[in-house]
């Protein structure tokens, strides 16, 4: 048996201001939506037909980096210019960076992307296998991932 990611599951805030953000900025497809009050929700896709993310509100505050549980979300397309065109969609939505465009995944790798936080300050990674090779490293020898 091969155990393979089948959604992810955010608890969030605000779904409407998290749904807006996933949906309209970062381009998933809404597949269905919960409204009834105290049990919100929506099933996001990436373009099928199947959920790849779901947001939840249920959230009481925003997302802690110091607590135990999820580390960062990873995303990743197929060149150096699809990650740029995000990384210009998320600065006109006023999206903040942990690093000043991208960025290399440790000191001489090819891979590499943007890293940046959702409303409700989730870690998120768009990054490509290579096409970075020129890009800084933050940490020097320390995954980029691992530290923002």
């Amino acid at each position: 048996m091969t155990l393979r990611t089948s959604h992810t599951g955010l608890n969030v805030t605000d779904l409407d201001r998290s749904l807006a953000f996933y949906r309209d900025v970062l381009g998933f497809t809404l597949l269905a939506e919960g409204k009834e009050d105290g049990r919100r929700y929506a099933f996001l896709g990436d373009g099928g037909d199947r959920p790849v993310l779901t947001l939840w509100q249920q959230a009481r505050g925003p997302y802690d980096g110091g607590r135990a549980g999820l580390h960062h979300l990873a995303y990743t397309v197929d060149s150096v210019d699809r990650v740029r065109a995000y990384e210009t969609a998320l600065r006109a939505a006023g999206v903040e960076f942990a690093h000043d465009g991208v960025v290399a995944h440790r000191e001489g790798s090819a891979s590499g992307g943007i890293f940046f936080h959702d409303p409700d300050g989730t870690r998120l990674e768009i990054s490509v296998p290579h096409g970075a090779e020129d890009a800084p490293a933050p940490h020097g020898s320390a995954p980029t991932c691992g530290f923002f």
